[in-house]
């Protein structure tokens, strides 16, 4: 028998998304994002609050990167999520990281983070209930030791962290379960 829980934010995983942009002066923020996702085959949307630094940058740069988090950078990644660059001038030095201009689009790229989304701001919508921030995919990097043999990103390797907004905690992404658009076929 289920229990009814009331209000909560349900759906898990949530993905540990670094989103990194300049500032008008070229200055590096990074912030931890849970609530974002791919929104179109090249787009991703990021539920990100319209006064937050990185969103500000982003409207700046018209540009940002959307990174990874992964397991051996937990903690910068989880700081990067309470610290807030309106507050913390050198919130991004505090960690120690290296970021590097992104060929592609007028944002950084967080060098310790494996995989990367090179993304152009393409709109942002404010509504009564939420404020997103739209953006092109123009470009994915990743480092080559999280690749497969066929040349893509391999979850297993990639170490990526998941958040629980159940019990407010960082989880590893496990072992493969199964194919998708594989295991349903018996019952077609």
């Amino acid at each position: 028998m289920k229990k009814d829980l009331g209000v909560v934010q349900a759906v898990f995983p949530m993905p540990v998304l670094m989103v990194a942009a300049y500032d008008e002066n070229g200055k590096v923020n990074v912030m931890n994002a849970a609530w974002g996702m791919i929104s179109a085959m090249n787009q991703i949307t990021l539920f990100i609050g319209k006064g937050k630094k990185t969103t500000k940058n982003i409207r700046v740069s018209k540009a940002f990167t959307v990174s990874i988090a992964d397991l051996p950078h937990m903690k910068e990644a989880d700081f990067f999520g309470i610290a807030t660059g309106n507050k913390m001038d050198d919130k991004f030095e505090r960690t120690g990281f290296t970021a590097v201009k992104s060929d592609k689009v007028n944002a950084p790229i967080i060098e310790e983070f494996p995989v990367v989304m090179e993304c152009e701001l393409e709109q942002e919508i404010d509504t009564e209930t939420f404020h997103a921030i739209v953006g092109r995919l123009v470009n994915v990097k990743a480092e080559e030791g999280v690749l497969a043999e066929n040349g893509k990103v391999d979850p297993a390797k990639l170490n990526a962290i998941l958040f629980d907004q159940f019990q407010n905690d960082y989880y590893v992404i496990g072992e493969k379960a199964g194919k998708a658009w594989g295991e349903g076929k018996p019952l077609m």
